[in-house]
Formats: C-alpha cells, sequence, structure tokens
C-alpha cells in the first residue's frame, strides 16, 4: 500500500462506558466510517478523526466486512481495542488507484521485530519422576528434530510444548544442526531442567518464507512459569530506604565461562520504606531502571540513573530462582519487558500522540481479580489446570468452548489464586488438583487474567476477594444459573445502543450506525 500509511489507535473504555464514536456504514460511501465522535472520549483523545476509515480491528482486515461482522469484532475485543485507520481523503485515493488496502505495512514495531509477527516460545521443563514427558523424532526430507508423544497433564505439555514443535535451542544452545543422538544426550547432561527454544509449524513457515533468521529474540516468555517483576516506588523523605551492591552473580548450570560477571543487587531493606512496601525483597537482582537495562552499567552508572529519575523509579528485578531459569536458556529478563510493554502500553498510544486520560483509569479500575463458580457436568469442569511439576503456580488452559469453566468465565491464561477459599499461589500443582478432586460437584476459583495478576503483584498488593468490591455479576460468574443467564442476555441493551437509524437524508437515506 505504498504512499498510504494508516495510523495505529488503541482505545480503551471505562466499564460502562463507549469508545466515544459511532461505526457506521452510509449509501454512496464506501467502507466502514467513523461519525460522531464524543468530545472528550477515548476515540476523539487518541487523535481520530470525522469520516476516517476502519481498515483492521485488532489485526483483522475489516474494510470488506459486513457492517454487522465488524461491530462483533469490536464488542468482542472487550474493553482495549486496536484499529488500523485511514483519514477520508486517502481512502478514497487509495480506493481510485485501486491500491491493496490490506497491506499491513503499518504494523507497530518493537526492538525491530513486528509486533503482529508470530512468535517462538521459550518453554522451561523441569523433570518428575516420570521425566520430562516427549520424545524427539526426525522427519524424512525436513531439517530439524520435532517434538512427539507430549502427553496432554505431563511436564512438557504443562510447560507449553506441543506436537511437531521444532527444537531450535537446548539451553541457550542452537541445535538445528546436531543429530538425534548428540541433542539427547545434551538433555541427559542437563539434569532435571531444561529451557526449550521452540517454533511451531506456522510460525517456522512464515519465518523461511521471509528468509528471516529465528532465535530467542522473537521468542515469547509468557510459558515460563517464573516471572521478573516491576517495582515501581515514590521516595520518602529517607529515600527508597534500601542498598544497592554490586556482587559477583552466580553461573548458571549451563554456564562455562570463567570471567566473573557481576550483577547489581538490593540489599538492607529498611523496614516500612517505599522499597519494603513496593515488594523489594532481599537479593533481587537489578535488570532495568526505568526500563533501561543495566547489565551493563557500572554501580555509579546505576545510582545516577536512579537519581535522575526524581522522586519516582521503576524497577525491573528478578529473584534468585528466576535469574537461574533465564540464565538456563541465556536469554535476558528484558524480554519479559518489551512484551509487558506490548501489553500494558501498546506502542500505538505512542503513535497517536495524546494518551486519553480515561484509559489509565481504566486500566486501575480493571485490576481485579474473577469470582468463578461452576457445577460439574457429565462432561467434567472443562478446562485444564496446567502448572510444571515441582514448582509452584498453576493456571487454566483448553477451556471447553460452552462448557462449565467457560460459562463461568474462566479464561485460557488465568492464574488460579484460590480454590474453595484456599489460596493456592504457593501450593504444587497435585495439592491444587487434590483440592479440586475433593470439591465434590462445586467449584469455586478465585483467578486473575495473567497481566492483572503481574500488576497487582509488581504492586506489592495481595490478591484476595477484598479486590473484587461490592459484589456484582461482572467479577463472579456463575455456571447453569438461570439468574445469571438472564442478565447476561440483557446486558447489551444496557451496555451498548442497538443499531438505529440516522435522520434521513439525500446521501444517507440507508445508513446504517453502530454507537461503539
Amino acid at each position: 500500500m505504498a504512499g498510504y500509511k494508516p495510523k495505529v489507535i488503541s482505545l480503551t473504555k471505562r466499564p460502562g462506558h463507549t469508545f466515544g464514536f459511532y461505526l457506521r456504514v452510509e449509501q454512496g460511501e464506501d467502507g466502514h466510517l467513523i461519525r460522531c465522535l464524543e468530545m472528550g472520549g477515548p476515540a476523539e483523545l487518541a487523535g481520530m478523526k470525522d469520516g476516517d476509515r476502519i481498515l483492521r480491528v485488532n489485526g483483522t482486515f475489516v474494510d470488506g466486512l459486513a457492517h454487522s461482522e465488524v461491530v462483533d469484532i469490536v464488542r468482542n475485543g472487550g474493553a482495549s481495542v486496536t484499529f488500523h485507520i485511514l483519514d477520508e481523503a486517502s481512502y478514497k485515493q487509495a480506493r481510485a488507484q485501486g491500491a491493496n488496502l490490506s497491506s499491513n505495512k503499518s504494523t507497530p514495531v518493537v526492538n525491530g521485530v513486528d509486533k503482529d509477527d508470530p512468535k517462538l516460545k521459550l518453554c522451561y521443563l523441569v523433570k518428575s519422576s516420570s521425566g520430562f514427558g516427549f520424545s524427539l523424532r526426525s522427519v524424512k526430507g525436513e531439517e530439524g528434530l520435532f517434538m512427539a508423544d507430549v502427553i496432554p497433564g505431563n511436564v512438557a505439555h504443562n510447560a507449553g510444548v506441543r506436537v511437531n514443535d521444532r527444537l531450535v535451542e537446548l539451553n541457550g544452545e542452537n541445535v538445528e544442526d546436531a543429530t538425534h543422538e548428540q541433542v539427547v544426550d545434551k538433555i541427559k547432561l542437563a539434569g532435571g531442567s531444561v529451557m526449550f527454544l521452540l517454533v511451531d509449524q506456522e510460525t517456522d513457515k512464515f519465518y523461511k518464507n521471509k528468509g528471516r533468521k529465528i532465535g530467542a529474540w522473537l521468542a515469547t516468555v509468557k510459558y515460563l512459569p517464573l516471572k521478573p517483576r516491576f517495582i515501581n516506588m515514590t521516595k520518602g523523605s529517607d529515600g527508597y530506604g534500601f542498598l544497592l551492591k554490586e556482587m559477583p552473580r552466580k553461573r548458571g548450570k549451563a554456564t562455562t565461562d570463567t570471567l566473573q560477571i557481576t550483577g547489581h543487587f538490593i540489599k538492607e531493606i529498611d523496614r516500612g520504606s517505599p522499597a519494603e512496601r513496593a515488594g523489594l525483597k532481599e537479593m533481587d537482582r537489578l535488570v532495568a531502571v526505568d526500563g533501561q537495562e543495566v547489565d551493563n552499567c557500572s554501580h555509579d552508572q546505576v545510582v545516577d540513573k536512579i537519581r535522575l529519575s526524581g522522586n519516582k523509579c521503576c524497577f525491573l528485578v528478578v529473584d534468585n530462582d528466576t535469574d537461574e531459569m533465564y540464565k538456563l536458556g541465556k536469554v535476558s529478563p528484558m524480554l519479559f519487558c518489551e512484551e509487558m510493554k506490548e501489553s500494558i502500553l501498546p506502542p500505538s498510544y505512542t503513535e497517536a500522540l495524546r494518551l486519553p486520560t480515561p484509559s489509565f483509569k481504566a486500566k486501575e479500575e480493571e485490576l481485579k481479580p474473577k469470582l468463578c463458580r461452576m457445577e460439574k457436568t457429565s462432561a467434567g469442569y472443562g478446562f485444564h489446570l496446567n502448572g510444571i511439576q515441582g514448582v509452584n503456580g498453576q493456571y487454566i488452559m483448553d477451556v471447553v468452548e460452552g462448557g462449565a469453566a467457560h460459562r463461568a468465565g474462566l479464561v485460557n491464561g488465568d492464574i488460579v489464586v484460590e480454590v474453595n477459599g484456599t489460596n493456592v499461589e504457593q501450593s504444587s500443582h497435585e495439592d491444587v488438583v487434590e483440592i479440586i478432586h475433593r470439591s465434590g460437584s462445586s467449584l469455586e476459583m478465585l483467578v486473575a487474567k495473567r497481566s492483572v495478576y503481574e500488576q497487582l503483584k509488581a504492586k506489592g498488593v495481595s490478591i484476595t476477594r477484598l479486590l473484587l468490591g461490592e459484589t456484582s455479576y461482572a467479577q463472579v460468574h456463575y455456571a447453569d444459573s438461570p439468574k445469571e443467564e438472564k442478565r447476561e442476555k440483557a446486558r447489551p441493551k444496557t451496555l451498548t445502543k442497538p443499531a438505529r437509524e440516522r435522520t434521513p437524508s439525500s446521501s444517507s437515506q440507508e445508513s446504517i450506525d453502530e454507537r461503539l
């Protein structure tokens, strides 16, 4: 789409509110039009203009879709939706010239990688008594080794490994050209834990077609069980209340370097200080200050960065276990930082120039867990409990559409906080499974979306039912409850206005619009 560069705008609406515009199709006009912008609303503040055309919604090209389909995509996007838009004059000129509007050249870029490009995955496996739960196979005519015999519920499956994933790296070492026997030997020598860099078939094909080299810099860290933490602090009268010390770092299991590597560690945290309240822990390693990596900085340089931050500062830190896991894969925790930037503060906000104030309010208001209650059916609850054997922390996967868990509000990736009133954040996978088995035919789970969970933990907030405030259907979800089904059906009538005809005119007598 040479010569035409759509704007990428992400909008966030508050609960019970709209994005502040009408989506219309009009007689005699091509495309899906932005109309009736609400003054001071999210859309107007983000830079949308009357007559702009929507080309994509959350990455889906919609210019050729029916109006009702586009409305559904927007509604299904939830509270935050990303739009690719083109101004009216450029749109009409592009259509007149027969330009390919489906080109996606305006995709936001992060660290030189398109944000919407598919990602490889880092998977951390801790061996159980029955092994890792997978086997390796080679395919005649294809280079590389592939995952096979991945059993649902076993270590490999719970770590994110899937059948036919191709193995790219083992503990940070590229093994694409290694033989089957060489890789098996390396896994045996690795001991009780390994870090794989894997690529699925579609992602592999994508990068091969582009002729691009692949590596850990293209990977998602969402499957890794241990997470770095964001620490947001406001300086007190006595400073932040901790000592920063440069010390030698432990070498990872797979490290053979003889050079001494140092790190910046948190020590001597004052009781009741801003550092303690924000969640800093003794011997946390400092990875970044206000988004800038400090691994290669001297002690004085790091201190200067903290001082230049003024009265507020954001740290990215890792505890020892998380540090060891990342070192095993020879990757930086900054991968986590970049991934969180994409999900919490999309680059498109920067492109929009003006970040709407309501967006921040909405984020704060939505930092709540969900209380999901369900009754077991003949098909069970309809979800899998995933975790890494030997590592605390469980999450929901494989939610069956229409099943009890799905109707109760559980979503793939939800982090499990409580089961039947018992906090299970530090419980083993086996213990949580046992609690669920003992629950009989009904189950109550307090869960949180992964991004919500990580933000609350970064703020040092304990996740309990108290965060729900006044219980409402937005936070408590029931399965097989006639009352709740009625409320859910009524929801579109209360939250959004139905499609309505505008005042007829000669140019838009058959127009359709929808308030978004």
